[in-house]
């Protein structure tokens, strides 16, 4: 029987979905626009797994002749990404460190320098990590609701924002804003968020999805070719710094986190996240 939400007689608009068991991403073709929806409960934590499908599922978009832009927002209630997975650098090999910090390397990699338009919906909570993925997009829109927050909170932790989180931060909010935030780890409400310039626009959570499609449809007006070029002219020292500097990056991330105090750190804070629940 033809679908209620189908008239009959109606060729049915081709959406193309396939989802692993922490990213789901559909590809509406007659857009080409894709939807990556991180569903990673309870906080979608960049885990080594969580990683892994993201870049997975954003390069079949990329190799997709049909897709041009894709809207990255979180399908867990109230929170975007808690950043990444403390499990994965406490209590584990050298080896497992290097492999982890690798894929949070490519993450960004893939995600910074893509060629689609990427735009963040950011429907809940984002700190460290999830900040930086929304960092790395083209547009940022936030649900307006203060309760939720957003910032590179790294030294609330006794840990180290990277270079390149830094730069993608600096990039984004100028040097002093970045520079005071960073140093004190500050996450912003989603109102004070929009004033710094760390997201671009504030809407009423039931409207984020359909705003984030707008201001899509805008920056699909464009021809790819040009804004492709533009984007990477703009990204393109910091893309290559990154890449130059890779393995020193992995070895430093893996010696600073081996450190037992920053071990003991990293397990306080687990214990502190235990007790909240």
């Amino acid at each position: 029987p033809p679908s209620p939400l189908q008239p009959p007689g109606l060729p049915l608009a081709p959406c193309r979905s396939f989802s692993n068991n922490k990213i789901q991403v559909e590809l509406d073709e007659s857009s080409g626009v894709a939807m990556m929806k991180l569903k990673s409960p309870p906080v979608n934590s960049l885990s080594l797994e969580l990683l892994t499908e993201f870049v997975i599922g954003l390069e079949k978009l990329e190799n997709d002749r049909a897709c041009r832009g894709v809207i990255i927002t979180s399908a867990v209630p109230k929170v975007f990404s808690s950043g990444l997975d403390i499990t994965e650098m406490c209590g584990k090999s050298t080896e497992h460190y290097a492999e982890f910090w690798r894929a949070v390397q490519e993450l960004w990699l893939r995600l910074y320098s893509s060629s689609l338009v990427t735009v963040a919906a950011v429907n809940g909570s984002s700190p460290a990590g999830g900040c930086l993925v929304a960092l790395s997009c083209d547009y940022r829109i936030m649900a307006e609701n203060p309760k939720f927050s957003i910032g590179l909170n790294e030294t609330q932790l006794g840990i180290v924002a990277p270079f390149w989180f830094k730069d993608t931060f600096v990039n984004t909010v100028g040097h002093r804003i970045a520079e005071r935030s960073l140093q004190l780890g500050s996450l912003y409400p989603a109102p004070e968020a929009h004033k710094l310039g760390l997201v671009d626009e504030l809407v009423p959570e039931e409207k984020l999805l359909e705003k984030a499609a707008a201001v899509m449809a805008q920056w699909l007006a464009l021809p790819d070719h040009a804004r492709q070029l533009t984007k990477t002219m703009m990204r393109k020292a910091l893309v290559d710094r990154m890449v130059a500097h890779r393995e020193e990056d992995i070895k430093n991330f893996v010696t600073f986190v081996s450190k037992e105090s920053i071990q003991k750190s990293l397990r306080m804070y687990m214990e502190m996240l235990k007790k909240r629940k």
